[in-house]
């Protein structure tokens, strides 16, 4: 089930953010077939274990020429491919877009890359934090008057990396509707980095981001848009952007001589009388207080304790696979949900390529 239900993906085995499109693609209903390094069939090392999840898995060595010539078989009976190379590999390998575009004209071919197949570094290697640092992603964050804070690897991996393949394969599906031709997919970390900075750049453009770090709207540089130590040590989340909100906000936390919101004089004032109520009360106490108050706060749960909240638990925000406890698939489809994700599978990959009606020999 799921709304890719019948779309055939083979993914060559590659790091995190690779692995996550292609998690992403399988939580949708795809068939996933995962080609491993021969000597290595069993999923991904930790941490990146649990994004195995939804897949089936077959062992081959691409320098020998029967399991190059196996892959190129399965490829042909495939709507997506997906690699995580750096730029040239894939060509060098055999299995380059143009060798199997060659075979299969309406596949959809997806690269993964930090920094693209072309320019100066694209040859080079880069991590996350690299990625955001020359998009302008990673100088903004961070408070103010410290060095830029990592926003550990969510930016560049996941949303402006894993994610933007997943959604440049689904835009290609759409396309190949109509032209009846496949395509090449450069999914480059960088490019996403600076993608998902749009909105900044927007702000900046319209004097709304007017300070360096730490000292803007969203970068905790607005006292109702921050987090606050509470009496347990723990952390409360304020997000107070909307007058309403803040009016709210002040209100019952009892702040009678509040400020005018957007009084930037008087946001030193502001933070001291915010950090000095919070710190009354412990985290959960607080939790409770604006549990049915719109001021646009909420408790700073750890990754452990985020299942267990009321609200994770009524929508079943996360699930059981293989026995950890990890967030469910997303988004949700009212006609074709996608089934409960599942373990990686070593077992059945013959079953899905006889269904795919391939032969391996």
């Amino acid at each position: 089930m799921g709304p890719l239900s019948g779309i055939r993906v083979v993914e060559l085995a590659s790091l995190a953010p690779g692995a996550f499109g292609a998690m992403i693609l399988a939580d949708l209903g795809a068939d996933v077939l995962r080609v491993d390094r021969r000597s290595r069939a069993r999923g991904l090392d930790l941490p990146a274990g649990v994004l195995d999840r939804g897949r089936s898995t077959i062992a081959l060595d691409l320098k020998d020429p029967g399991d190059l010539a196996t892959l190129i078989r399965i490829v042909e009976s495939a709507d997506v491919f997906a690699e995580g190379f750096r730029p040239g590999v894939a060509e060098r390998l055999g299995v380059g877009p143009n060798d199997l575009l060659e075979r299969n004209p309406r596949l959809v071919y997806a690269r993964m890359t930090g920094w693209g197949q072309d320019g100066p570094l694209a040859p080079r290697a880069g991590h996350d934090i690299n990625y955001l640092a020359i998009s302008g992603a990673l100088d903004p964050i961070g408070p103010a008057g410290h060095r830029p804070v990592p926003p550990l690897n969510l930016v560049g991996d996941f949303g402006g990396g894993g994610m933007l393949m997943a959604l440049g394969v689904l835009a290609a599906l759409l396309e190949r509707q109509s032209s009846g031709q496949g395509q090449v997919v450069d999914a480059a970390m960088v490019d996403g980095s600076s993608l998902l900075m749009t909105f900044i750049h927007g702000m900046r453009d319209v004097g709304l981001w007017p300070n360096p770090r730490g000292g803007n709207l969203f970068d905790s540089g607005a006292p109702f848009y921050d987090t606050y130590e509470c009496a347990d040590g723990r952390y409360i989340s304020v997000g107070a952007v909307e007058a309403e909100f803040y009016d709210q906000l002040v209100s019952t936390l009892g702040i009678e001589d509040a400020p005018h919101q957007y009084d930037f004089g008087r946001w030193p004032q502001l933070r001291e009388q915010l950090a000095a109520v919070f710190k009354q009360r412990t985290m959960d106490e607080w939790a409770g207080v604006f549990a049915d108050v719109d001021a646009c706060v909420a408790p700073v749960l750890t990754p452990l304790e985020a299942p267990d909240h009321p609200h994770n638990t009524a929508r079943t925000a996360f699930v059981d696979v293989g026995g950890t406890r990890q967030p469910a698939p997303a988004p949700r489809f009212s006609r074709t949900p996608a089934d409960p994700p599942r373990p990686l599978n070593t077992v059945d990959a013959k079953a899905m390529l006889d269904s795919w009606a391939v032969d391996l020999g």
